[in-house]
């Protein structure tokens, strides 16, 4: 490289730099952009180079520590090459100008700050990094924290899945590190119209830098009781008293913690129920009571976290902070706040049922207002600082950046957007045979049926073999499945018994972990088996992962893929340091480094293969994990077996909002929950029981019907319609009316499906994506867009008749699309929400293609399509559709109709055929139009007004008089 001190100007890789430079800094050109020696600073080399138009990235080596070399991004293994760019300096700064943004860097002390074209500040390094030496495996690292935008009022999104009903991650903590229900993505967008992508593998804490440690714990928050250091435990057995002690802190929260239980508070179990990872299911009524005064020394609002299972209620000064329950055997983080005044304690008590479950009190100090209101990046395993800079011109640009950067997403097959039925689990070829007869027979629409797991005889875990007994013939039983016009995807775990052919030929190629086996981990089938799972960095590993699969699964002609416990979940309820043993060392570098990109890494065994196995087949995965960059590997992610409870319901809004603003466009949900809470799972319900249960299963089903992904699945009691729902009660007909208009809304869904590659699109939408000057808009949330046409507001609250909804955009005008009444945006109103209907909005302006009722996708291919005209605001829409299969879409054979409304003629202009076309399409197309204006709907059928046939050249329709 060429050290620069004199003026230069180049096209392209261009520089440009003033004579004068500081004594002691130095500038070098690199291969995009430049690298800086500061002259002081945690860096002594700082570079930053131009990918495209206007992303850059950052790489920051740490002064004076050591660390291994910088190693190739797993996210963004393919950058886009450098636009064009100029290089200046000036005032003791280099700053490095392309089309769409600047980048500058301090050269006293290396810090980095971005800028739009107009020279106004977008985002900016506000302190210096910190990097402190630690290890990974034996070998040197370090840790590495950077804080952006100190005292930043900007929306912040994205960051994966977590469900805590956090919509603005402005002020909020979150911890990124792969779990069941939480999917860590290290890409955030804000509402100044640019992307930070932290490239950095390992657990990465959002917000505050610092991890939540027990409350009571020593240099933490002080708890007392009657006077005495710790909390007042008393454990209780059918109600009476069986221990009562002093406990420091409250720590049951990993396996390893079950040994500090009292013996004689311990409840006599029965076996766990199959999906248990626990000793046991409690067959004496346990609970356990704390009550303790907190002690902060320092004013603010502190944050806690309750890592908890089964029942349990905190209460903070007689208050009733949180009320939840989940699975024992899958506990999650409770957040809550407490606004607290150094010297003033605060009373907490706990109550729990711990049924064999796992518990854990956490807490944050408060941060300064400043620092709290920040973009703050920190990561326990690093090389090195190492982010990328994404400027859009919206926030639909920015996520349009970050794919170019980490991948298109890729087109999903039509029939992923139909109806898909599942459960936990089908045991026999007949039990799921039966079901999709039943769908068939009531002429319930469906496109997809699942088979889950342990489809294989017990001790053979990996093998990828049938069960002979209860599926006799599963390439017939694939075959029925296709006959009956209905696609079937298997679940495939990254997991295998160390007695299988399929573990020893990974283990010979050195492409299988150890550490479960090691520490002697047995699962939770039958008597318990050891097991472990292979390693995806290794492509030799990735090779014959899927080779195996293919061999003794693909070739039967299953259409898709399901990937299990992708975090990877070898052994739920192990502690960090226990889970990293078990996860490594990988093929590229220890586990510790690489532990949240595990579900990439495994995405791309499926994705790989298939590619090769069927090359014009378009690949699908629905992996419970994911990560940065997950999108170019035709993947969907799901959020994980979460409870059977309405504030789960509530939380997945805006999971899945910020999993679409991660980049991640195809999303979804078990719809009901996946765990069932006791009270609902039981032979013979209370009444009062039953009728909630079943109120939740259909608001669920409601959201789910708005959804990217549109899937039942859970625990017993099973989800399909007609198992669920009473014949002939408004549950099934609700039910069903909206299987059935998901099918008349396809071509609208197939649309904002395509436009996901096509135009780097996203089908979940946060309100601030398309408001984004809404102050409001920005934090809602319990409501979202499905594309732009709908404002979705699901009912999360049980009983609720009625519910508010914000209508984002000052002047915009929303339809019910029920009744048709109109409300105006920029203002709240309570609207009707009765059991059987979730509240539904169509913007004016929209156009909204709607077909028939069809049984599925692709059953009537040529059927008229309805263009239903929102008055009230000029609008467009272009029409998608291709073959619905295969890869040829690249190819551009697709096909687009063109629309626009222009409100003061009321003319529809349908615009000249755009693409190639594609095999098997239609030269015509019979084209109704519905106008709509206050009052009208289209909610039960698809009334028309008018109707032309459109022959792929352009023709105009004027809105007829009535």
């Amino acid at each position: 490289m060429k050290h620069i001190r004199i003026a230069a100007l180049l096209a392209g890789s261009a520089l440009c730099l003033a004579p004068a430079l500081a004594a002691d800094a130095q500038v070098e050109t690199i291969p995009g952009g430049v690298a800086v020696t500061p002259e002081t600073g945690p860096s002594d080399r700082v570079e930053i180079t131009l990918h495209g138009d206007g992303t850059f990235h950052v790489v920051a080596h740490p002064r004076g520590l050591e660390a291994p070399a910088p190693n190739e991004s797993l996210m963004a293994p393919n950058p886009p090459a450098p636009g064009k760019y100029s290089v200046s300096q000036a005032g003791g700064h280099v700053t490095v100008k392309a089309a769409k943004a600047i980048a500058d860097v301090d050269l006293a002390n290396g810090r980095v700050r971005f800028l739009d074209v107009q020279g106004k500040e977008l985002l900016a390094e506000s302190a210096p990094t910190v990097f402190t030496q630690t290890q990974a495996s034996g070998k040197p690292y370090v840790t590495v924290s950077q804080q952006f935008n100190r005292g930043t009022d900007e929306g912040l999104y994205g960051l994966g899945q977590h469900q805590n009903a956090q919509m603005d991650y402005n002020g909020e903590d979150v911890e990124l590190a792969q779990h069941n229900m939480d999917i860590g993505v290290p890409f955030v967008v804000s509402t100044r119209n640019y992307g930070l992508l932290w490239d950095n593998e390992s657990i990465t804490r959002f917000g505050n830098p610092e991890p939540y440690s027990l409350v009571g714990a020593e240099g933490g928050l002080k708890v007392t009781s009657d006077g005495k250091p710790g909390f007042k435990a008393e454990y209780f057995l059918d109600g009476k008293l069986a221990v009562a002690r002093q406990e420091a802190s409250i720590d049951y929260q990993y396996i390893e913690d079950q040994a500090k239980w009292p013996e004689a508070a311990k409840a006599k179990t029965e076996a766990a129920s199959e999906g248990q990872n626990t000793a046991g299911n409690a067959v004496q009524t346990q609970t356990v009571v704390w009550n303790g005064d907190l002690h902060p020394d320092k004013t603010g609002v502190h944050k806690f976290q309750l890592y908890g299972s089964s029942y349990y209620k905190v209460y903070a000064d007689g208050k009733l902070v949180l009320d939840r329950w989940r699975q024992n055997w899958n506990p999650w983080y409770g957040n809550f706040e407490l606004p607290m005044t150094a010297g003033k304690p605060v009373h907490i008590r706990i109550e729990w049922e711990p049924n064999a479950g796992y518990m854990a009190l956490l807490h944050n100090d408060p941060l300064p207002q400043a620092d709290r209101h920040s973009v703050w990046f920190s990561s326990d395993v690093a090389r090195d600082k190492d982010y990328w800079f994404v400027p859009g011109k919206d926030m639909d640009g920015v996520i349009a950046g970050y794919r170019e950067l980490t991948g298109k997403a890729e087109m999903m097959p039509k029939w992923v957007y139909g109806f898909w039925q599942s459960r936990q689990r089908y045991d026999t070829s007949k039990e799921l045979l039966d079901v999709l007869g039943e769908y068939r027979k009531l002429q319930y629409p469906i496109d997809n049926i699942v088979l889950d797991w342990r489809y294989w005889t017990d001790p053979t875990w990996g093998s990828h073999e049938f069960d002979a007994s209860r599926f006799p013939d599963p390439k017939a039983m694939v075959d029925q499945v296709h006959d009956e016009h209905a696609n079937i995807m298997i679940s495939v775990w990254p997991k295998f018994y160390p007695t299988t052919d399929n573990y020893k030929e990974l283990d010979a190629a050195g492409a299988i972990y150890h550490g479960n086996l090691e520490q002697g981990n047995k699962d939770w089938v039958g008597p318990g088996y050891l097991n472990t799972f292979y390693d995806p960095y290794s492509a030799k590993g990735r090779e014959i992962f899927w080779r195996q699969i293919e061999d003794r699964i693909g070739k039967l002609g299953f259409d898709a893929w399901w990937a299990d416990a992708s975090e990877p979940d070898m052994h739920s309820n192990l502690s960090i340091d226990k889970r990293i043993d078990t996860m490594g060392p990988t093929a590229i570098g220890p586990a510790a480094e690489f532990f949240n990109s595990y579900p990439l890494m495994n995405a791309r065994s499926f994705y790989d293969g298939w590619r090769k196995f069927k090359p014009d087949v378009r690949p699908f995965l629905l992996t419970r994990s994911g990560f940065g960059g997950l999108q170019r590997y035709s993947a969907a992610v799901w959020s994980g077996d979460v409870a059977t409870r309405w504030y789960d319901l509530h939380a997945q809004i805006s999971a899945g909002v910020n999993t679409a603003m991660s980049g991640l466009p195809n999303w979804t949900h078990d719809i009901g929950g996946f765990s069932v809470e006791p009270r609902y799972a039981a032979e013979d319900p209370k009444p009062e029981d039953l009728a909630e249960w079943r109120e939740l299963n259909l608001r669920w089903f409601q959201f789910g019907a708005f959804s990217p992904l549109f899937r039942s699945h859970g625990e017993y009691p099973w989800r399909e319609i007609y198992q669920i729902s009473p014949e002939g009660s408004p549950m099934r007909a609700s039910m069903v009316w909206y299987d059935k208009l998901r099918y008349r809304l396809m071509p609208y869904i197939y649309t904002l499906g395509a436009d996901t590659y096509m135009k780097d699109g996203s089908i979940m939408r946060g309100l601030v994506m398309d408001f984004p000057d809404d102050a409001r808009a920005r934090t809602v949330n319990d409501e979202y867009l499905f594309g732009k046409a709908f404002l979705v507001a699901p009912v999360t609250t049980y009983k609720a008749r009625d519910r508010e909804v914000y209508f984002p955009g000052k002047g915009v005008t929303w339809y019910n699309f029920e009744s048709g009444k109109t409300y105006e945006g920029g203002h709240s109103a309570t609207v009707p929400a009765p059991a059987e209907r979730m509240p539904l909005f169509v913007r004016a302006g929209s156009i909204v293609p709607m077909g028939p009722v069809i049984q599925y996708t692709d059953a009537k291919p040529d059927a008229p399509v309805t263009l239903v005209i929102y008055t009230g605001a000029d609008g467009a829409f272009s029409l998608y559709d291709d073959d619905g299969r295969s890869e040829q879409y690249k190819a551009g054979a697709w096909s687009r109709m063109p629309v626009t409304y222009d409100d003061t003629t009321g003319t529809v202009t349908l615009g000249a055929r755009r693409g190639k076309g594609y095999a098997g399409m239609s030269e015509s197309r019979t084209v109704r139009i519905k106008w709509i204006s206050a009052g009208e709907s289209v909610a039960e059928e698809t009334s028309a007004d008018a109707e032309v046939t459109w022959n792929g050249s352009a023709l105009r329709v004027k809105r007829p008089r009535r």
